[in-house]
């Protein structure tokens, strides 16, 4: 698995002051993407234990409320796994900061029962479609991505949006 950059102080991918890391690969390829250097699984740095720890470490400032994990594609087959042990090792270090996540993958349909989803606070899934375009939405880029309370979609068992009129930051 690789990676395409890690953004140490990102306010535009979440609320707060966040760490972002992007993925490196993509299988959907959407029309306008804002990301497509991303979309080589081949191009980028290797994602190892040592991007773990550096992503740990730049979370460690008191100003950093979460991360964010986007890409590329996060929940693809190829990278789903590092994606899971990121998240993972970020809620046991950080529990009482946020994981966001962007994915094409639908929550209901692709990874309802995946492993990752009790690490994730919010996922925002769907794939971009340029055609659903709308610049009022907040997380998102068109109309069909949903922003998902995992959380709480989890205990209900059922897809639950997330309400913008909570306290974003510890979500």
């Amino acid at each position: 698995m690789r990676y395409n950059k890690i953004r140490k102080m990102d306010i535009s991918n979440g609320p707060g002051v966040r760490v972002s890391i992007f993925m490196q690969g993509c299988a959907f390829h959407c029309k306008n993407c804002f990301n497509p250097e991303t979309w080589d699984f081949k191009l980028g740095e290797e994602f190892t234990c040592d991007t773990i720890k550096k992503v740990l470490d730049l979370a460690s400032k008191d100003y950093v409320v979460g991360l964010s994990i986007l890409g590329g594609e996060p929940m693809h087959p190829l990278n789903i796994e590092g994606t899971t042990s990121l998240a993972k090792a970020f809620k046991e270090k950080y529990p009482n900061k946020s994981v966001w996540v962007w994915s094409g993958f639908l929550f209901d349909k692709d990874l309802k029962d995946k492993e990752v989803l009790n690490y994730i606070d919010v996922l925002i899934d769907g794939q971009y479609k340029d055609e659903l375009h709308d610049f009022r939405l907040k997380w998102c880029g068109s109309t069909n991505q949903r922003v998902i309370d995992v959380k709480e979609s989890l205990k209900q068992n059922k897809i639950v949006l997330l309400d913008d009129k909570k306290d974003l930051v510890g979500v």
